[in-house]
């Protein structure tokens, strides 16, 4: 499928020399935001960081003008991102498709890709607080929620937050810390809290878990459990670069010339109202029979154990009407649906084969359900 565009029109007119090419949406059935090709360098747009937040977007009200609000902060998203990643739009797309859901994503992909890139890209481009967690096989539930300290001068346990707390949590190489050190994100992941100590605490809104994880063939790895995989909405890989980018990359050291001048494009509280305006977008009785039916059709594919759940179709449809603003429009179409399927559905199947094995069956089930039509 063709790398995931810009609408015609979108970007800005003056462009910065050398900047690399931002995700979006064109056609919405023309994209595949799980295993994009390098785009071509043909699409260009300019890497200007205008400050949603800062424009008083933050208070806009769930309508219309909550809809361009968040279409522009999609916008300026994709653009500050694609100034540190280069060749990947639909790895791109994928991340502010996530933000604009308010879902959890995952990034696989092999080492040396630029999956950390990304990831610190997008958490420094939303603002708020950024904790960075790395994976390793010694790291404890504690280290990620926080823990109980004893005060001696007032005789009182005291509660010191983890990571986890901040709004947008960085957890690199997820799948090299053991199992019990995974399930410590489930609760902070599906219900915005964390219990502990007998006490439950609400994690601030929005709240954003990117976590990257090598291939589960590496040694020292841990792979996923089916309920772990189910939290993030979608999923997404980066692969290699083309020699051209691959080449400004070397160039570039890559990319952390480019991240150490990255800043937010948007307060948390404009991002918390473009999430409320995505959500507000209408979806046709027909478009959600038919996210449905591609859910409950994985549960019957051959080759497949254990198919995609109810939580992934209220996921598809999520991530549907935030691909809908970044295609520039107010109402999902059939191919919002076809266009997130494969990240949405893909990492939450046990295939037989692995996940080659899911891309590839979402897609036949794509080819062989018809969409409703206009």
């Amino acid at each position: 499928m063709e790398p995931t565009t810009w609408p015609a029109g979108t970007s800005p007119a003056h462009s910065t020399e050398g900047s690399p090419p931002a995700p979006a949406s064109g056609d919405p059935a023309a994209s595949d935001l799980a295993r994009a090709a390098p785009a071509s360098d043909a699409l260009r747009p300019g890497v200007g960081q205008a400050g949603v937040g800062q424009a008083g977007v933050g208070q806009a009200g769930v309508g219309q003008a909550g809809v361009e609000m968040a279409m522009t902060l999609g916008e300026a998203l994709g653009r500050n991102l694609s100034r540190v990643v280069l060749g990947s739009p639909g790895a791109l797309a994928a991340a502010v498709i996530a933000c604009l859901a308010g879902g959890h994503l995952l990034i696989e992909d092999v080492p040396g890709v630029g999956k950390t890139m990304l990831a610190r890209s997008l958490a420094i481009s939303l603002g708020g607080n950024l904790a960075r967690i790395q994976g390793h096989p010694d790291l404890l539930p504690s280290d990620v929620t926080g823990v109980s300290v004893f005060s001696p001068a007032d005789g009182t346990w005291q509660f010191r937050p983890g990571p986890v707390f901040a709004d947008v949590v960085l957890f690199d190489e997820l799948n090299r810390t053991p199992p019990r050190t995974q399930a410590a994100l489930l609760e902070a992941m599906e219900e915005g809290q964390v219990s502990a100590d007998g006490l439950t605490r609400p994690l601030p809104r929005p709240h954003l878990v990117l976590a990257t994880q090598n291939p589960v063939t590496e040694l020292g790895t841990f792979p996923l459990v089916e309920s772990q995989r189910d939290r993030f909405a979608l999923a997404t890989s980066i692969g290699y670069p083309a020699p051209e980018d691959e080449a400004r990359l070397a160039l570039r050291q890559a990319g952390s010339n480019a991240i150490d001048s990255l800043g937010p494009v948007c307060s948390p509280a404009a991002w918390l109202d473009a999430q409320r305006a995505t959500e507000a977008i209408p979806v046709a009785p027909a478009i959600a029979s038919y996210a449905v039916e591609l859910s409950r059709a994985s549960r019957t594919a051959p080759g497949i154990r254990l198919g995609a759940s109810p939580r992934a179709t209220i996921w598809l449809l999520r991530a549907a009407r935030a691909h809908a603003v970044i295609s520039h429009r107010s109402h999902v179409v059939p191919g919002d649906v076809k266009a997130v399927a494969v990240a949405c559905l893909a990492h939450r199947l046990v295939a037989e084969e692995g996940i080659e094995q899911a891309i590839e069956t979402v897609r036949r089930i794509l080819d062989g359900t018809p969409s409703p039509r206009p």
